[in-house]
C-alpha cells in the first residue's frame, strides 16, 4: 500500500505536465530568431518556386491535379472562368488549393458546376473563388491556397502556401 493519496498523485501529475509545457514554451521563446514581419492571420513560409503548368494547359472548370511542395501534398490547379480572390492570369481566374480537407485530411473533389471543393468524409464545402472559404461543414479553417505566379510566357509557378496544410504542425518541408 502506498502513502500517497489520489489527490496528491493528481496534483503531482498536473505539476509535472505544467512544467513540461512551460519548459517547451520558454525554450521556443528564448531561441533567437531573425524573421521578417508577416501579416497577421496568414501562414506563409518560403517554399521552392516550382513550375506547375502553362496557361494553355488549363481548361475552364477542369482541375489539374498536381503536388506541391512535396509528393505528399496533393493540390488542384484550376481556371475558374470568373475572377477569384488571389487569382492570376489575364482574367484573375487561375487558382490552386491543397486537396486535403482542413478538417480531417480527406481527399477533396472539385465540383465545377458549383465552383467548390467537397470533402467525401463529412461533406465540408469550400468556395474556390473566395480563397477557399468554408461554405459549410465541420472544418474550422479555410482551404490552404497555393500562391501562384505567372510569367510573361504564361508559365504558372507555385511560390508558397496561404494557410496550414492538413497534417503539418507548420508549413515547413522535411
Amino acid at each position: 500500500m502506498s502513502d500517497i493519496s489520489r489527490r496528491s498523485f493528481l496534483k503531482f501529475g498536473a505539476c509535472v505536465a505544467g512544467g513540461l509545457c512551460a519548459s517547451e514554451a520558454l525554450g521556443e521563446a528564448a531561441a533567437p530568431r531573425e524573421t521578417a514581419a508577416r501579416p497577421a492571420l496568414t501562414t506563409v513560409l518560403p517554399y521552392p518556386r516550382l513550375k506547375l503548368a502553362h496557361a494553355t494547359q488549363l481548361k475552364t472548370g477542369v482541375e489539374l491535379r498536381l503536388t506541391y511542395p512535396d509528393k505528399e501534398s496533393p493540390i488542384s490547379l484550376l481556371k475558374l472562368g470568373k475572377k477569384a480572390i488571389n487569382g492570376i492570369g489575364p482574367d484573375a481566374d487561375i487558382v490552386a488549393y491543397s486537396r486535403l480537407c482542413s478538417h480531417m485530411g480527406g481527399s477533396l473533389n472539385f465540383r465545377p458546376s458549383a465552383g467548390e471543393f467537397q470533402c467525401p468524409l463529412h461533406y465540408a464545402r469550400f468556395d474556390a473563388a473566395k480563397s477557399g472559404l468554408i461554405i459549410i461543414g465541420q472544418a474550422t479553417d479555410n482551404l490552404p491556397q497555393i500562391q501562384l505566379h505567372m510569367d510573361r510566357k504564361g508559365d504558372i509557378y507555385a511560390v508558397g502556401i496561404l494557410g496550414l496544410v492538413y497534417g503539418r504542425r507548420a508549413n515547413i518541408l522535411g
